[in-house]
């Protein structure tokens, strides 16, 4: 390929004149900016939100704002390569982090993005996804797909702070974005499918196969108690490299959500890890541990409840400082991969 093209100022003035009055432009002068030699130019740059900031603003929210006035009331995480206002931690991925009162209700509705919710801090908050009634606890990872109703309450004595995590901004870019409201649901009288259904890793009910297959989400929400166990068991008898699992759909093994990844991790203390550079953007949250993560040469520190983001083939390297850390990592690689271009590359 051509290393140096043809610039617009090179065009005489009144050929781009003639055609910015039809509507059109060369490609020749942006090609570079769109299909730039071997891999992307992210916008995003690599940030890492303090928990200890954020809560604080988050709370004054609740005294400045009603939850009748706000309908979710949220502080999103804005991508410091998009500058104020944009509703991105980076090109595919939304994080916002929200907060229910004591009390409090968050009306039913349902959208066409889909969402995933990770539990912050608080107890008696609950979500109630398609009539069944979510606890939500310190580390659970909890679904509302898109076209799932879901509506949010709070039986506790304090405030309840949880991170969304959503495909808005595919939805957004696509112009498939909005929302219908309803009143809020009655939950049906028995525990979540994580509970009964899904309480086993490698179980499912057995079902007749003659009849229809079970719904596309038949669990929406992964308890982080067992999430934690799972993961301490695998370091025990696994090597020394990166201990990762994956949340999947337990009736098919893919990804829970459609273009949304979430991958639970350990970072034993003391050891660096250094994952491949991925072709998916990718956002941590902190639950557990402290440490730093340095991401593109540039260091983060970090620790429990902050938020990191990285662009896309960030080489990354992670250290957990003092105890064992445990972060979930939000991707877009299942989007990726249904459009067929997912990659990884060794470091």
């Amino acid at each position: 390929m051509s290393t140096q093209l043809g610039t617009l100022e090179e065009l005489p003035q009144e050929y781009r004149d003639a055609m910015s009055q039809i509507a059109v432009a060369p490609l020749w002068p942006q090609m570079r900016k769109v299909l730039p030699h071997d891999a992307p130019m992210p916008v995003t740059q690599a940030h890492c939100w303090a928990f200890s900031d954020i809560r604080p603003l988050l709370l004054r929210a609740g005294e400045l704002t009603p939850v009748e006035k706000a309908e979710r009331r949220v502080l999103f995480l804005v991508d410091p390569g998009r500058g104020a206002g944009a509703m991105q931690a980076t090109s595919t991925i939304y994080v916002g982090m929200q907060l229910l009162l004591p009390g409090e209700t968050a009306p039913a509705h349902k959208h066409t993005p889909s969402a995933a919710r990770i539990v912050v801090e608080g107890e008696g908050g609950y979500t109630v996804v398609d009539g069944d009634r979510l606890l939500m606890e310190a580390g659970d990872l909890i679904l509302t797909p898109g076209g799932c109703w879901h509506d949010h309450g709070h039986c506790g004595s304090k405030p309840v702070i949880w991170l969304d995590a959503l495909d808005l901004p595919l939805f957004y870019y696509l112009e498939a974005s909005y929302a219908v409201e309803a009143p809020l649901q009655t939950p049906r009288n028995r525990p979540d499918p994580s509970e009964v259904e899904y309480r086993a890793a490698g179980l499912a009910p057995a079902r007749r196969r003659d009849i229809a297959p079970p719904p596309s989400y038949p669990m929406m929400r992964f308890p982080w108690k067992r999430t934690e166990q799972a993961l301490r068991e695998y370091a025990r008898h696994g090597d020394n490299g990166i201990v990762e699992l994956d949340y999947i759909n337990p009736e098919t093994g893919a990804s829970c959500l459609p273009t949304l990844g979430f991958t639970a991790m350990m970072l034993r203390q003391g050891k660096s890890v250094k994952p491949v550079r991925r072709s998916a953007s990718a956002v941590f949250h902190v639950i557990a541990g402290k440490g730093h993560s340095t991401i593109n040469g540039k260091r983060h520190d970090w620790s429990a409840k902050d938020v990191i983001s990285a662009p896309v083939f960030a080489a990354i390297d992670h250290v957990a400082e003092g105890d064992d850390a445990f972060l979930i990592r939000i991707h877009d690689a299942p989007l990726q991969e249904k459009l067929g271009f997912y990659e990884e590359r060794n470091r």
